[in-house]
């Protein structure tokens, strides 16, 4: 369900919001404001195995949810660093490298996080500030812009005085419930795009599985081997054979054949796209590194670039985009559209019987990534997969009858694992498109004194 947005119109203005600096609103405490340790008290041999995560830029996400693994440290190293030390409701900002970026340390049960080198925090006043408010409005582009200007853009992006100049922020500081009126509709919004995101990758991993169970693990055949039930409906079950045999690849089902991968997956099929049309263009910035759908095509006039459509698989083949998991299904143009993107992919696309979803599930497994990333070539920096590499890929291909029972499977998945993503395309588009309003004070979420209230369900 989401939240009551107020109708009243958007004259009443916030200009009776009194305005504080970062500092008037930080909590009374000597640590409310601090910066990651320097690097040489960070390096990597202080990390352990478990322990107490460390943030850094990239755990910071779209929403409010964390992203990508932590590195720990262990308890001793947190206490030496105390003053890096941050806990729930703590505002995280990147002072070096992703300037404009904020995280909320959520409250998750974890008792404590620590800062990286690259970044710094805020513990404000919750008389004052409700920190969610205080998230969203960093997330505006009235907060992003404070943020910003005092980036130097030289180099790496980085901030000079980064406490000095976190504390002269000045921040419209509406009563504490309207605060958490606002935050609680951005906050809601954020939610439902992360009930979502999760379930989209829940069930991609579904379709995976499936996949690393028939074509590489071929456990219905180990199953029916060792006498075993396969744990699949009769009809599809019996299609599978009952002993393995060997191959050049090592044991394969018997009766499946074994060929370079070009022999089944088309490598860069033509795509006619004339060049300077205006068409869907995915750059390598959104490129998914988990899940396969972007969160943003762009329209852009045709240049030299990789061509797609429907059905194909894009893989990053650079690193390291590559070794960051950049591989993307393409379900999302329209149909009939050719899009374009990055000369860095590679675009992967079946040949019949194998179904479409086959190739995206083969490119995010385990073997194939690790053979990619083996074949890499050129300078340190700028490795990348030689195409022809991968005429060295052989592939165990299944019977059409087995192909087309996966495709049928798997192709559900995917359907709703899209309609999910477009769906939190949408309510992105509309938390972007209410953050600035509401932090501002353009649109009330309490109306001003004289003024009755009638809300509307969205």
């Amino acid at each position: 369900m989401l939240p009551l947005l107020p109708t009243w119109g958007t004259s009443a203005m916030a200009s009776e919001w009194p305005t504080l600096t970062v500092d008037q609103i930080k909590a009374r405490s000597n640590r409310a404001i601090a910066i990651g340790p320097f690097g040489s008290r960070m390096k990597a041999d202080v990390y352990v195995s478990r322990g107490i995560p460390v943030i850094r830029g990239n755990n910071i996400s779209e929403t409010r949810a964390w992203r990508g693994e932590f590195v720990f440290v262990s308890a001793a190293t947190a206490d030496e660093l105390r003053s890096c030390n941050v806990f729930a409701g703590d505002l995280v900002f990147p002072h070096r490298g992703a300037i404009g970026e904020v995280g909320i340390v959520p409250d998750d049960g974890v008792e404590r996080y620590m800062l990286s080198t690259s970044l710094m925090k805020l513990t404000c006043c919750r008389d004052i500030v409700d920190p969610l408010f205080l998230f969203y409005f960093f997330r505006s582009p009235i907060g992003r812009h404070e943020l910003l200007q005092h980036a130097s853009t030289v180099g790496t992006p980085g901030i000079g005085q980064p406490l000095a100049s976190l504390r002269s922020i000045k921040i419209p500081v509406p009563p504490l419930a309207e605060q958490r009126a606002i935050a609680n509709i951005l906050a809601t919004l954020d939610d439902k795009i992360e009930l979502n995101r999760r379930m989209s990758e829940t069930l991609e991993a579904m379709a995976r599985a499936l996949f690393k169970s028939w074509f590489a693990d071929f456990d219905p055949v180990r199953a029916k081997a060792e006498g075993r039930e396969p744990g699949l409906p009769r009809p599809i079950a019996d299609l599978f054979p009952a002993r393995l045999v060997d191959s050049e690849i090592g044991e394969i089902p018997e009766g499946w054949g074994v060929t370079p991968l070009p022999m089944a997956i088309e490598v860069n099929p033509t795509r006619s796209l004339r060049k300077g049309a205006v068409a869907p263009y995915l750059d390598m910035a959104r490129m998914p590194r988990r899940g396969h759908s972007p969160d943003e095509l762009v329209d852009r006039p045709a240049g030299s670039g990789m061509r797609f459509i429907n059905g194909d698989t894009l893989v990053a083949r650079i690193t390291p985009c590559l070794e960051n998991g950049k591989t993307a299904y393409v379900d999302f143009l329209q149909e009939g559209q050719v899009g374009w993107g990055s000369t860095e992919y590679i675009v992967l696309h079946p040949i019949e019987p194998l179904p479409d979803e086959f190739a995206y599930c083969l490119a995010r497994s385990e073997g194939f990534r690790e053979f990619a990333i083996q074949s890499m070539t050129g300078s340190s920096g700028r490795q990348r997969v030689p195409t022809e590499s991968l005429s060295h890929y052989l592939l165990a291909v299944p019977p059409k009858e087995i192909a087309k029972h996966f495709g049928s499977i798997v192709r559900p998945l995917f359907r709703r694992a899209s309609a999910a993503a477009c769906e939190s395309q949408t309510i992105a588009a509309l938390r972007d498109k209410l953050l600035p309003k509401l932090i501002s004070g353009e649109l009330r979420t309490i109306p001003p004194q004289g003024q009755a209230y009638c809300g509307a369900s969205i």
